[in-house]
């Protein structure tokens, strides 16, 4: 797989059953300084209490926080869906939230934000497909490698849930397979190759 670190201007992650010991994991190894803006999307249910940003935030290094509408997008933060929220990124690198009906069943959906995120920046979007039980995200991984940007997708074999890995190898079957620890040894040779 090529290390498209020059090329790359925002990584957007998909998860779902089995997100917050993949989430825990990988966020925690993110330096302080990481050098992309990360955007999440995690299904929780509309009630949920917010405990995935903050446990993230007070065990990384990296900022993690919950997105607001119309927020400018910046490097070295992780962003996190609302629930109840889809979460789509805008031209001129902010995002929005929608209440829209539910994509797959799901209020945020993945699918949602990876189409927003492959229609502003095309080559330069990383798309990360993780553990679920579902195929929503499939599509949006499409739609980033159509419009020139990278795919990766945790190996099923090793995910939690293997479900919606195996629909984004499926409908994306060139992309990288990798396990949850590979990825973000990926992640962090991307932050390496522009020093």
């Amino acid at each position: 797989m090529r290390n498209p670190a020059a090329e790359i201007h925002c990584i957007v992650i998909g998860v779902s059953a089995g997100g917050f010991e993949a989430l825990n994991l990988l966020i925690t190894q993110l330096p302080e300084k990481f050098n992309y803006p990360i955007a999440i999307v995690q299904h929780r249910s509309a009630d949920n209490d917010g405990y995935l940003t903050q446990h993230l935030n007070i065990n990384s290094q990296i900022n993690v926080k919950d997105v607001v509408d119309k927020e400018p997008i910046c490097p070295g933060i992780v962003y996190i869906a609302p629930a109840d929220y889809h979460l789509l990124i805008e031209r001129g690198a902010y995002f929005s939230l929608s209440r829209d009906d539910k994509v797959n069943y799901s209020r945020p959906s993945i699918d949602v934000l990876f189409e927003s995120a492959a229609d502003v920046y095309r080559q330069a979007c990383l798309g990360i497909i993780l553990t679920g039980k579902n195929a929503d995200g499939a599509m949006g991984l499409a739609k980033v490698t159509a419009t020139g940007g990278t795919a990766i997708v945790e190996d099923p074999e090793t995910a939690k849930e293997s479900a919606m890995p195996n629909a984004a190898i499926n409908k994306v079957p060139s992309a990288t397979v990798l396990e949850l620890s590979d990825i973000g040894r990926y992640l962090m040779s991307l932050q390496q190759s522009e020093k």
